[in-house]
């Protein structure tokens, strides 16, 4: 059966799938990037911009030199699948109460230390066992599924870029939503070909820290800060997670310059998820984020101007509920992934009109943009 990623829901694979492939993987041409001499090639894909020799592969373990030429090895090969509520990604702002149609290959283009899908995101395509699934294909499940919208999701988008931009343009002439959960480490470029592409993009933004980063995920925070930058000016709709790891990333001083760049840059109308850390994968030493600490990360994010900040991993805390910013009433309440009530009203709080931003109904039809 279909291998799921472990936030997948509980609900079952749709596909039977054969055992991963021998090498050499099925190839298809790779975006963004150039010659580097000696039969090299240069990625221009995210920030590392891996000098790759023939028969090598860049960092991510999913694109490949054959020959001074760049292609994916995972074009088409989906390796996790399933349909969640979009509450899951999580998107509190986007088509409320609807499903998505989640998928991913294999691959990452950063490690996080506390990743809870690495034995998706830290393998290679051949170590995975995975599904042909052409874009046709995955646009057909997906509207056969009574999905609204189609998720890259579970590893990392960036390093499926073709895959995913062939699935968008498949999409294209339906009424199904495309959306990107991403790391945010990508290339102005090919961020900027793509963002036409999708409906709404949700970074796991994972600290306000160049240490953390290079530490704790092997890589480096400014290209991420401008990636929310160019999603937030071209009107895609946005919005943030933060994993809150005990020690790490709690630090209530570096929650407020994060909270005020935000404001600063992305405006207070962008949302974010304070998130409950579980021991995983390479940090097991930590114990799970007290309630306490993600209260406060919220009431910080909310003292320094942003108008909807959550509590995540946290079922049945109020702190997952969406309240006006300006008569404070609740507007859509919460338990987990399901939605119990929903009271916005074409855009608006239905007691002071005030207007809430965020995709309610069709594709890109987004509502009380400040």
């Amino acid at each position: 059966m279909l291998r799921l990623a472990s936030c997948a829901a509980a609900a079952g694979p749709l596909l039977a799938v054969s055992p991963g492939l021998a090498e050499p993987l099925p190839a298809h041409p790779a975006l963004h990037w150039e010659p580097a001499g000696e039969n090299k090639v240069r990625c221009l894909l995210c920030p590392r911009r891996c000098v790759v020799a023939d028969r090598e592969r860049g960092t991510c373990g999913v694109r490949e030199n054959r020959g001074g030429k760049y292609v994916t090895l995972v074009h088409s090969r989906v390796a996790a699948l399933n349909v969640d509520p979009i509450e899951k990604k999580p998107l509190f702002h986007y088509r409320p109460g609807t499903k998505a149609f989640s998928m991913a290959t294999a691959g990452c283009n950063i490690e996080c230390r506390f990743c809870q899908n690495w034995e998706l995101s830290q393998f290679r395509p051949e170590q995975v066992r995975s599904k042909e699934l052409t874009p046709g294909h995955v646009v057909r499940e997906a509207k056969r599924a009574g999905a609204s919208s189609i998720a890259f999701t579970y590893s990392e988008p960036v390093i499926f870029y073709e895959y995913m931009r062939d699935i968008c343009t498949a999409a294209a002439d339906t009424d199904l939503g495309r959306v990107m959960i991403s790391n945010g480490y990508i290339e102005e470029r090919p961020l900027l070909e793509l963002l036409p592409h999708l409906d709404a993009v949700k970074i796991d933004f994972k600290a306000f820290s160049q240490g953390f980063y290079k530490d704790v995920c092997s890589a480096d925070l400014k290209p991420v800060l401008d990636t929310l930058v160019r999603i937030r000016d071209k009107g895609v709709w946005l919005e943030m997670v933060m994993l809150v790891i005990p020690t790490l990333n709690d630090s209530p001083r570096q929650l407020e310059a994060m909270s005020r760049w935000i404001v600063q840059k992305l405006g207070p109308e962008v949302p974010i998820h304070f998130t409950r850390f579980h021991p995983m994968y390479k940090i097991k030493n930590l114990p799970p984020t007290p309630v306490a600490t993600l209260e406060n990360a919220r009431r910080i994010a909310r003292q320094q101007g942003i108008a909807h900040a959550y509590t995540g991993n946290l079922p049945g805390h109020a702190g997952e509920n969406t309240y006006c910013a300006s008569c404070a009433g609740v507007l859509i309440e919460r338990d987990g992934y399901e939605i119990k009530s929903n009271n916005i009203t074409d855009g608006r709080c239905p007691s002071c009109r005030h207007p809430i931003t965020g995709v309610w109904g069709a594709r890109r039809s987004l509502r009380g943009k400040p």
